[in-house]
């Protein structure tokens, strides 16, 4: 590092200042977050105004948008009312508790695609703990004879953390499948585009092709062990007597018909995930957005369709609109500080010339097979998250240097990016990993010793998993199999 220009030393500094922030929370994150506005100019690294304009580019659009779509969801219940329908579809008569268990689970999934994966647990963790009121309290069931596992106490209560696991891990899940489930996968492609802005942009359509599929192995690996741990035999028969469909309707029931604000929110959402589906399609389809020239971004129908939301009106009141600014007073900041945070990091490592000194420090690594880095890589993000309680914050600190050691390996950056950012997701293991497993650890019905129980097999279900798909189906999707002189040339030329 003596040899490392000023700007580089000043660069890792920084670094280290605002992800020591980050770990020990000396300052609030959000406040952190914030810190690159005057720590970048001050130290050499780029100037005020190119700093800035990190916070607000077409991926924070595109979560400004979606968040405001997920605040009028929550707004009017829509999540609720989906639950119910779908639970109601998988509940089964007579009751079939590892089909209600996939039905809880699909939803949360499902939820959690479209909305934060912590939204997505926040709005579930009711409905399912509802479901479970029905069930016998667990007083009193720890001083019962523990030998005994077949009886209707330890059924009941097997499958009341089943429930609760399952919540919590399927929002995670669903959250790997699209762009706005969660931070991670925008930090994802910003990184993408501001490290390659020559390469093709990942579009919201083109993340799904690929996280979609490995999103649905593990979903249903999750399925299978929640089922393998819980839903023993006999839980049929205990559970009967406590829950049936007449509960979920009576939920149901209470709902009331839709009304017209929900049904044109739904209109509203359903117009804006066709519009991210089919803004850039393949290369023989180029999708509407061609027609714009490409000056289109999935931020701009975000924005476009969250503003609707600010002229409908909702027919409750005279000229009250479906939503207003102070429904919106629950925007979190924070997540849209630490993107544009985890931008700036990423514009500052390549400008201040760090970026090339790692290079040159991983030359080692130019020889490791990459079925040996790819499941290192996985695991190291998601132990990292463990311990940091923000993915969000280990994809800002992994992928710059990801990015380095492809260049070294001389391998496609997305094969060690994607795998990095999607690995930092399997947190599966503490109570304080995310926040998804804090609201879940709340509820009283599970243990740590549950989730290391179900969280292990798990991370190792999503290693397996990704491990193999990235240099199966990555090619496909994402034209990893390019070759490798290509993304290295691009890459050497805007390191200048």
């Amino acid at each position: 590092m003596e040899n490392a220009p000023s700007t580089s030393a000043n660069m890792l500094g920084v670094l280290v200042w605002i992800f020591t922030w980050w770990l020990s929370e000396a300052v609030p994150m959000p406040v952190t977050s914030m810190s690159p506005l005057f720590l970048f100019p001050l130290f050499g690294i780029s100037s005020s105004d190119e700093v800035a304009q990190s916070y607000m580019d077409d991926v924070i659009a595109l979560v400004l948008g979606s968040f405001i779509l997920a605040l009028a969801v929550e707004h009017y219940n829509i999540h609720r009312r989906l639950a119910l329908n779908i639970t109601l579809l998988f509940c089964g008569d007579p009751l079939n508790p590892p089909l209600l268990l996939l039905g809880i689970c699909a939803t949360t999934f499902f939820v959690s695609m479209w909305l934060h994966n912590c939204a997505a647990t926040v709005m579930m963790m009711p409905v399912a703990t509802g479901i479970l009121q029905r069930l016998p309290s667990r007083t009193n069931s720890g001083h019962r004879n523990q030998e005994n596992n077949n009886s209707s106490d330890n059924l009941v209560t097997n499958f009341c953390k089943a429930v609760v696991l399952g919540v919590i891990y399927s929002a995670s899940i669903g959250g790997m499948s699209t762009l706005t489930g969660t931070g991670v996968n925008l930090i994802l492609i910003g990184m993408w585009k501001s490290y390659f802005p020559h390469e093709k942009a990942i579009s919201f359509s083109t993340w799904s092709s690929f996280a979609f599929p490995l999103a649905l192995v593990i979903f249903l690996a999750l399925w299978a062990i929640l089922c393998l741990f819980y839903c023993r035999k006999g839980s049929t028969r205990a559970l009967s007597s406590y829950l049936d469909k007449t509960h979920l309707k009576r939920e149901l029931d209470l709902l009331g018909p839709m009304t017209f604000a929900e049904k044109m929110i739904l209109t509203v959402f359903s117009i804006l995930v066709v519009l991210w589906m089919t803004r850039s399609i393949t290369e023989d389809i180029p999708g509407w957005g061609s027609l714009f020239g490409g000056r289109a971004g999935d931020g701009t129908v975000s924005v476009m369709m969250a503003t609707l939301l600010f002229i409908i009106p909702n027919k409750k009141q005279p000229g009250e609109k479906l939503m207003d600014w102070n429904k919106c007073k629950k925007l979190p900041w924070n997540i849209i500080l630490l993107l544009g945070a985890g931008f700036a990091i990423a514009d500052g490592f390549r400008s201040s010339g760090l970026a090339d000194v790692l290079s040159r420090a991983l030359n080692f690594l130019e020889n490791a097979p990459y079925l040996a880095i790819a499941p290192a890589v996985c695991l190291i993000s998601g132990t990292l998250t463990e311990f940091i309680t923000s993915n969000n914050a280990t994809t800002t600190i992994m992928v710059p240097l990801l990015i380095e050691i492809a260049k070294t390996m001389h391998i496609h950056p997305l094969l060690l990016m994607i795998s990095g950012a999607i690995g930092s997701q399997f947190a599966f293991l503490l109570p304080t990993s995310t926040p998804s497993n804090v609201v879940g650890f709340t509820t009283g019905h599970i243990e740590i010793k549950d989730m290391i129980k179900t969280g292990l097999p798990l991370k190792i279900a999503g290693i397996v998993a990704l491990s193999f798909l990235m240099p199966t189906l990555g090619p496909m999707v994402f034209g990893t199999d390019k070759p490798v002189n290509n993304v290295s040339t691009n890459y050497l030329h805007m390191c200048g």
